[in-house]
C-alpha cells in the first residue's frame, strides 16, 4: 500500500510564500508522475501541475510564473513552490502519483489527504 502525505500549508498574505511537500511511503517499484492538484470552496478539483519521472513540468495558466514543482530524488518527494500568492489560490492542495507497484503492475493512482493552504488580502 502507498500513501501519500502532504505537508507545508498554512495561512499566508498575499504576495508570500509556501512551500508545501508530498512523501510517498510504502513498498512501490516506481512512481512515475506526480501532479498537484487543489480545491477551492465551492468549486471543482483543479490541476495545478505536475512533474513526469524525467524531471518535466506542466503548469496551469493560472500559476505559471509563479508555482514551481521540483523533486529531491526519484519524485519522492516532490515539492510545489508558490510564490507571489493570491487570494485566490486559497484551496485545499493534493497531491496525486501514479504508482507502479512491480515492475509488471499497471500504474494506479494514489491521492494525499491534502493540506490548507490560506492567502489573506
Amino acid at each position: 500500500q502507498v500513501q501519500l502525505v502532504e505537508s507545508g500549508g498554512g495561512l499566508v498574505q498575499a504576495g508570500g510564500s509556501l512551500r508545501l511537500s508530498c512523501a510517498a511511503s510504502g513498498t512501490f517499484f516506481r512512481i512515475n508522475a506526480v501532479s498537484w492538484y487543489r480545491q477551492a470552496p465551492g468549486k471543482e478539483r483543479e490541476l495545478v501541475g505536475i512533474i513526469g519521472s524525467d524531471g518535466s513540468t506542466n503548469y496551469a495558466d493560472s500559476v505559471k510564473g509563479r508555482f514551481t514543482i521540483s523533486r529531491a530524488n526519484v519524485l519522492n518527494p516532490v515539492y510545489l513552490q508558490m510564490n507571489s500568492l493570491r487570494p485566490e489560490d486559497t484551496a485545499v492542495y493534493y497531491c496525486n502519483a501514479v504508482v507502479r507497484i512491480t515492475s509488471w503492475g499497471q500504474p494506479r493512482n494514489y491521492w494525499g489527504q491534502g493540506t490548507q493552504v490560506t492567502v489573506s488580502s
